[in-house]
């Protein structure tokens, strides 16, 4: 009974995947990024999305086509499902710039109207004024970890 009442006070941790997690996803299956978009899905976490870093991974992954042995329509079914299993956000207000890097930007933005909780990055330091927006920064491993799958 107390494992049950601790469940029901959890809170779902809602995430953004930034685009270089996805890539490093799609370029090895052996990795916590691979494992990561595996568990989408799963009921683990929620993730949010925006048109703009559709469009992103979707331009950024098709560069890495000769990389993989996924076809761009391989790379197309798997963000396809990411949408399928994300909640989608609009961004009706811009806080930029805050970061260095407007793409870095972007998915702050997502996260703060998403209502997320982390983003998912390997470039934790250039997403240093996150803080600010009550959002925590980590790795695809340091997720993992924390939610119990590492």
């Amino acid at each position: 009974m107390h494992s049950h009442n601790l469940t029901l006070i959890m809170k779902q941790l809602k995430i953004v995947i930034d685009t270089n997690v996805l890539i490093s996803a799609l370029r090895s299956k052996r990795g916590a990024s691979h494992k990561l978009l595996m568990l989408v899905g799963s009921g683990k976490f929620r993730t949010a999305l925006s048109v703009p870093l559709v469009l992103e991974y979707e331009e950024v992954a098709g560069r890495f086509t000769g990389e993989t042995d996924l076809t761009l329509s391989d790379i197309g079914d798997i963000i396809d499902y990411l949408c399928k299993m994300a909640d989608h956000t609009k961004i009706f207000y811009l806080w930029r710039p805050v970061l260095k890097d407007p793409d870095d930007d972007m998915v702050l933005e997502l996260a703060v109207s998403a209502g997320c909780d982390v983003i998912v990055t390997y470039n934790k330091k250039d997403f240093g004024g996150a803080h600010s927006f009550g959002l925590r920064v980590m790795t695809a491993k340091e997720f993992l970890q924390e939610i119990g799958e590492l």
